[in-house]
Formats: C-alpha cells, structure tokens, sequence
C-alpha cells in the first residue's frame, strides 16, 4: 500500500512539473535598444505589397527578423493575398495558433482536429477565424476577386509544414508512401513531380 503512494506521489510531481515548449513568458515589458521614439515601434513591411498573380497566396511575413520591435514579444503577423483561385496548401504551424482576419473578399477556409474532424467556413471581409496551434488547416479564394487577410501568430517563430512538401519532398521513400496511401509507385511519383515548393 506504501509503495502504491510512493508510486501516485511521484506521478503527480513528474506530470505537475510539465514541459513548456512555446515562448518564454515575457519578464519585462519590451526589449529595445536605448535612444529610440515612436518609429521604433512602427513598421511599413506590409505596405504597397504587390499582388502576384499565381495559383498560390502570396504570404509577407512580418516578424522579429524584418520588425525588430517584436524581439521577445512572443508573437509574429503576415499579410496574405490570394488571387482569383489561388489557394494557401494544406499546412499547419507546429509552434503557434493562428487567428485569420479578412481585410478584402472572401475565402473557404479549414481545419483537421486529431480526431480528423474537417471545420470549413466561408469568411469575408471583416471576419475572423482561429487556426489552433499544429492543426492542418487550409485557405481558399474560389472567388473572382482578390481576397487578403492579416493573421496574428501566438509564437515569434510559428514554423509552417506544407504537407505537400513534407510528404513528397522531404526525401521519405516510396514504400512508407505507397503503403500509406494505398497506392502504387507511379502514383507517388505523380505526387512527387507535381508538389510546388
């Protein structure tokens, strides 16, 4: 029966301790060089961005490496333009959530829980919807007009994972894919020729 304490009371420090794996909680208010005015806090990266013309949505990113006022803030923003029936792929962001603002048009947009439960959504301009954080999730302009939006990361550094990419570029071989998928060699190779990086 002691033992059987010992055993729950050690459980319970291991599973109380945690492991913390996102930014560091910020312990003062901001890191800034001395000297500095309003300007420092102010960025034009996503102004007058051009948009492509292109079967993908254009992403400017906007973060601590381009806007060095978000240096230990713990978050990071991108402006994303999509072209008539441009798509972003199907992708996910292993480090943050993600919350998608409308600021023109509308988009098809969705996500994959891990119980592979699809939440799709049609939102426009003016709206919003919230990618959790390593959830597969996509957006879509089936409209005949530029669509854009502005997403807020929780993280200064939220990574993005294509799957395209990660599943036929990434260098894994035929038979895991084949095997996986149900389908034969030419099939995958098909994939493989066809995935844009």
């Amino acid at each position: 029966m002691g033992s059987k304490v010992v055993i729950v009371a050690m459980l319970l420090v291991v599973f109380s301790i945690g492991i913390k794996a996102s930014d560091p909680e910020l312990t003062r208010d901001y890191s800034a060089p001395t000297g500095i005015d309003g300007n420092y806090f102010k960025s034009t990266v996503l102004k007058g961005v051009p948009t492509a013309s292109a079967k993908f949505a254009t992403v400017t990113g906007l973060n601590q490496n381009n806007f060095p006022a978000l240096v230990g803030l713990g978050v990071s923003s991108a402006l994303l333009q999509f072209p008539p029936g441009s798509i972003n792929p199907v992708h996910y962001h292993p480090r943050a959530s993600e919350l998608f603002y409308v600021i023109q048009g509308c988009l098809e947009v969705g996500l994959v829980d891990t119980m592979n439960k699809l939440f799709t959504a049609t939102i426009c301009e003016g709206e919003s919807f919230v990618f959790p954080k390593a959830m597969t999730h996509f957006q879509v302009n089936k409209g005949n007009v530029i669509a854009k939006g502005i997403v807020a990361f929780s993280s200064s550094n939220p990574g993005t994972s294509r799957l395209p990419n990660v599943l036929f570029k990434s260098g894994i071989a035929d038979e895991p894919l084949m095997k996986s998928f149900g389908v034969a060699k030419v099939t995958i190779d098909e994939l493989r020729s066809g995935v844009v990086n």
